[in-house]
């Protein structure tokens, strides 16, 4: 950054939506160094400004934002906050470019566009600049290696250990976090037979999405959760997006979730917070809290509230996070039991729940 201030490529094909977006990172402290219409024009603009982060559209003419962000990060790794429309397609075509190395996404608001853009223009001006402190040029990807003085508890082995009956996990995330959740659901075994909440704050119409994919890559049968949903060992519910994922009750090894459109908590809606509290209040049986990368405090309070009814609690590590922002809050109450790198986490939760056979 140049004088500490964030400089920023902003990529559309709308011209209004290049002003409107250039406008709100202008007044917001962001220097916007150039603006492209498509994505062919990005990747040169890039390579011509080294900007700290790209704000990119994800359908564009001659070349659309995927194809721009895979070239970028060959060419130039820079920082991608992805711009999609709030459509089934674009949900897919979103879920692509993280796939090829953007960082997190944005909805463009629907109706009115400049008004609502207006109304969130808070939330996109600290999301880019968050975005913007994001390594890429070293991603902490899953299945990379790192080095981290936390390590977990040995795991021993399968005939010297058993799992406790019936435990409950908790994923909490926020920026960078649908591949970090993806990569810990495809490594939880089955035999440990979780029920799994994930809180993973993304809007309506992604997280279905998200659940799916979730779903094709993990053991566990994964979808995204309805009011009044129950489930037990081996399933996986993804709260909805926009609305607060609330644990009604538990019983005999299911619980029972509840949908809520109260207010956002932590300026969220769906928070870690209320799903790991309620579940706090109601579930007697293990109970293991994770926080993985994301700005913000959300997950904090619940993992006191976790800790405080004699569950277990991890957090990622600052290496292996995109945005060391929830986990750090969450390690600074004091409360969480191991800060664990993203690709030993996995083995990190099962450890929680594995007792020694005598």
């Amino acid at each position: 950054m140049v004088g500490g201030s964030t400089r920023a490529v902003v990529a559309d094909d709308s011209h209004f939506m290049r002003s409107v977006i250039s406008d709100i990172l202008q007044e917001g402290g962001v220097d916007v160094v150039a603006e492209a219409k498509n994505g062919r024009e990005a990747v040169e603009l890039v390579d011509e400004h080294r900007p700290d982060v790209v704000t990119m559209d994800v359908e564009m003419p001659e070349m659309d934002g995927i194809a721009a962000v895979e070239q970028i990060m060959d060419r130039c790794p820079t920082p991608v906050l992805m711009l999609s429309a709030h459509t089934d397609e674009n949900a897919d075509v979103t879920f692509e470019a993280l796939d090829v190395g953007a960082v997190d996404f944005f909805t463009k608001p629907g109706g009115e566009v400049s008004m609502e853009m207006s109304r969130l223009k808070d939330q996109l001006v600290d999301m880019v600049l968050s975005v913007a402190e994001v390594d890429v040029t070293a991603p902490a990807s899953p299945g990379s290696s790192t080095n981290s003085t936390a390590q977990p508890q040995s795991t021993g082995t399968a005939s010297a250990s058993e799992y406790d009956d019936d435990p409950t996990l908790i994923i909490g995330s926020s920026t960078g976090g649908p591949k970090m959740v993806e990569s810990v659901l495809s490594e939880l075994p089955l035999a440990a037979d979780f029920r799994v909440l994930v809180v993973q704050h993304m809007p309506d119409g992604f997280t279905d999405r998200f659940a799916q994919r979730i779903d094709a890559r993990s053991d566990y049968e994964v979808r995204e959760a309805q009011d009044g949903d129950r489930i037990g060992g081996g399933e996986a519910l993804v709260a909805a997006g926009d609305y607060h994922l609330r644990v009604k009750n538990y019983r005999s090894g299911r619980l029972r979730v509840k949908l809520s459109s109260d207010p956002p908590v932590n300026s969220v809606r769906p928070a870690v917070d209320v799903t790991m509290e309620t579940a706090a209040d109601v579930i007697d049986d293990p109970l293991v809290g994770v926080i993985l990368t994301g700005m913000g405090n959300d997950g904090a309070a619940g993992i006191r509230r976790i800790k405080a009814a004699g569950g277990r609690t991890i957090a990622q590590d600052e290496a292996t996070s995109a945005v060391y922002g929830m986990p750090q809050r969450a390690v600074e109450t004091g409360c969480v039991d191991s800060v664990l790198p993203i690709d030993d986490i996995p083995a990190g939760i099962v450890d929680t729940i594995k007792r020694e056979v005598t």
